[in-house]
This record gives C-alpha cells, sequence and structure tokens, in this order.
C-alpha cells in the first residue's frame, strides 16, 4: 500500500506518454524506491519489469535515442511477416483475381474481407490477424474497390471496320450537308416522387423526401425518352414516350424530330444517315423498324440510310456520351414527379459546349406484338452495302 501513489500518478499520465516515455517514467519511479523499486512499479502500474528495467538503464547511462524514435534500431518484437517468410505469398495467392476460381483455394465462394482471410491463413497454420492482413494487402497494392461496368459482351472480328465504315459514311454526308443522326432510347424511369441517383445543393439537413419503395405509380407509369442527336450542329431532340419502346415508337420520334427541326435545318436535303446500336426498338434485325421506316422515307422523300453499331459496342454511339449523359447530370437528385418535370429538365439541358436540347410528351399508344410478313418485307426498297448489308443498308422511297 505505501506504493499506492505510484497507480495514481501513471493513470493521470499515461494517455501522453508513448512506449519510451512510459519505460522512462516508470524506470524513474523504480530509482527513487531503491531496492525492490521495479518490482514495485511493475505491480501498481502492470509494466513488465523489463520495460521497467530498460527505463532505468536508459536514465542511469544518459544514453538518448535519436529524435523520433522510442526504441533502438531493431528493437521490439518482430513483424509476423518478417517471421513468416510465406506468409505473404499465400495471402497474394488468396486474392489474386487469377486464382479466384481455383477450386482449391479454400476462398472460392466467400467474399474476402480480412477477417476471413486472416482465418483461411490461420488454418493454413500462419499466426496472423485482420489487421496485420490489411496492412499486407495495402502493401501488396491492393484495395477496396467496386464494380465497374466496362464490358459489353462478345468482340466482332469486323468491330473495328464497321467503326470506319461508320466514320467514313458521316463524314460523307456531312461533307454534302446531308443530315447525320445519332439515334437510341434512354433507360426507362419512374414517373413519381422516387430517389433519383446524384446530390443536390438543399438547406443542411432538409433532403427532399422521397418514397422509400419504387413500385410504378398505375397513374404516371414509366416513360421512354427517345433520343435524337444530331452531331453537326449540337442539337438534341427528346421524344418521352409514355407507351412501349417499340420500332413504331422509334420511327415515329425520327418524324416528329425531322418536321420540328430536320427540315427547317436541313431544307434542300434528299438523304438521311441515322447510327443506331444493334439492338432494341431500332435494332439491325428488327422487321418492324424497317418496315416503319421505309413509310417513313416514302413520306418524306429521302433516302434513308441506317448504320448500325457492332454487337457490344452501342456505348460508342455519340448520343450515349453527347446526349444522354449530360441529361443525366441535369436530373441528378431530382425525382421526376410528372411528365412536365421531365420535359422540362431535358429541355432545359447544356454543356459548355453549347448544347441545344428539345423535348416533346408523346402520350401516343404503340402496342406490342406487331408482326411483319414476308411479303412485306419482300416488298421493301433496300439496298444493302456491299460491307456488312445486315448493318449497313439504304431505304429508298
Amino acid at each position: 500500500m505505501e506504493h499506492a501513489a505510484i497507480k495514481k500518478r501513471f493513470e493521470k499520465l499515461d494517455r501522453y506518454l508513448d512506449e519510451r516515455l512510459r519505460r522512462l517514467v516508470a524506470g524513474a519511479e523504480a530509482l527513487a524506491i531503491g531496492r525492490g523499486g521495479i518490482s514495485a512499479v511493475s505491480r501498481e502500474t502492470g509494466l513488465c519489469r523489463e520495460a521497467i528495467r530498460q527505463g532505468c538503464q536508459e536514465l542511469e547511462q544518459q544514453n538518448a535515442l535519436p529524435q523520433g524514435r522510442i526504441r533502438r534500431k531493431g528493437a521490439g518484437r518482430k513483424r509476423t511477416v518478417d517471421q513468416d517468410s510465406t506468409l505473404k505469398a499465400d495471402l497474394a495467392r488468396l486474392i489474386d483475381p487469377v486464382t479466384r476460381g481455383d477450386p482449391e483455394s479454400p476462398l472460392r465462394w466467400t467474399c474476402k474481407s480480412t477477417r476471413q482471410l486472416a482465418e483461411a491463413l490461420t488454418e493454413m497454420g500462419h499466426r496472423t490477424s485482420h489487421r496485420m492482413v490489411g496492412e499486407l494487402l495495402r502493401a501488396l497494392g491492393y484495395s477496396l474497390q467496386g464494380n465497374r461496368k466496362t464490358l459489353e459482351g462478345g468482340s466482332h472480328p469486323d468491330r473495328n471496320a464497321q467503326f470506319e465504315h461508320i466514320y467514313t459514311q458521316v463524314k460523307q454526308f456531312q461533307g454534302r450537308g446531308d443530315p447525320v443522326i445519332s439515334v437510341d432510347t434512354k433507360k426507362k424511369e419512374l414517373v413519381g416522387n422516387f430517389k433519383q441517383q446524384g446530390l443536390e445543393w438543399r438547406p443542411e439537413g432538409q433532403p427532399e423526401a422521397v418514397r422509400v419503395y419504387d413500385f410504378q405509380d398505375p397513374e404516371l407509369g414509366k416513360v421512354a425518352p427517345y433520343g435524337i442527336y444530331d452531331p453537326t450542329l449540337n442539337i438534341g431532340w427528346v421524344n418521352v414516350g409514355t407507351d412501349h419502346d417499340t420500332a413504331q415508337f422509334a420511327v415515329e420520334s425520327i418524324r416528329r424530330w425531322w418536321h420540328s427541326m430536320g427540315a427547317p435545318c436541313y431544307p434542300k436535303a434528299r438523304h438521311l444517315l441515322i447510327t443506331a446500336d444493334g439492338g432494341g426498338s431500332n435494332g439491325s434485325r428488327v422487321r418492324l423498324w424497317k418496315r416503319e421506316l421505309q413509310a417513313l422515307a416514302t413520306e418524306l422523300g429521302l433516302a434513308i440510310t441506317v448504320c448500325h453499331f457492332p454487337p457490344g459496342t452501342s456505348k460508342w454511339n455519340q448520343i450515349e456520351h453527347r446526349l444522354f449523359s449530360f441529361i443525366t447530370m441535369n436530373w441528378r437528385g431530382r425525382p421526376l414527379i410528372s411528365h412536365e418535370v421531365v420535359v422540362n429538365l431535358i429541355a432545359s439541358t447544356t454543356n459548355r459546349k453549347g448544347l441545344r436540347v428539345y423535348c416533346e410528351l408523346d402520350d401516343s399508344e404503340y402496342p406490342k406484338g406487331i408482326k411483319v410478313t414476308d411479303a412485306e418485307m419482300d416488298g421493301l426498297k433496300i439496298q444493302r452495302h456491299a460491307f456488312h448489308g445486315e448493318w449497313n443498308y439504304t431505304i429508298l422511297p
């Protein structure tokens, strides 16, 4: 009991002491007590006798350590990775993406958290912890990462050649002063007080309240924004449909674009080039798409040339990164509570390169399941190009 004050002093000082100062203070207390001091201080503070003895030696010898060090070089417990020569290699094998499908891997079907990796390494005979695994992973160049959407499917052998063909066609049409448009349907959106991804500036602590569950509103439903982008004039036109996204809807959108913008901008045009992806309502194999384009070509007196992008390359279509991406940024964090809001947000989209966007609401009905017969296909005036005629063709009036 005569040394109880030592414990109280240590409790007050402990949070200010690092490893070196802690042993020096303990050593000072032990030297002040004299014989039996090391044992007494160890008993009251819980420090090991060796640490207190080291503190005493440093005080008596006055061998100050270099600035910034709390122990001499080489002192202290050796790191696990230094004692276990195969630990890092076994961890690298467990985490390596190349071996993730290895049937011999104990973590083939397991989420590779640091704790599970530590358990797997322990079962292999290593002594480690989840903290050590985290340090080793960082040393190996790993970090926590999510998925990134970059893969769109297999690559066609003529992929690059088709890109070059499309580029040549675009330059030829632009050189003659004929219109070129890039078309596609943007992702369908729920209309109503639903959450939209992204952030918007609002008063602190006052986020806009939206529905918890994304169940479609039976009255408002969904919208399918069909976009037409003119790369020559950097102008977008969007037809917001409220019914099915069919080929009939796609061609009707092009028709409305022509009467609203195409004809006024290109009054002398006799040819129109459309670049589109290879699937969906304007896909290269959709019969209804070709039949409706034939009707449009005859109605407008235009020769309509279509160039489809190869399978799995729809993101290369200009409308994706020159129009749709800016629409998405413009309405981020804004619930699309009505058709009016959708149209106004799209129409107000712009960028620093002068993009202008026009938008209309299309509440017409476009039934699904319309069949096109072989006889109707035989009656179409389609001229297929010599290079991949299934992707590149011209429909004459």
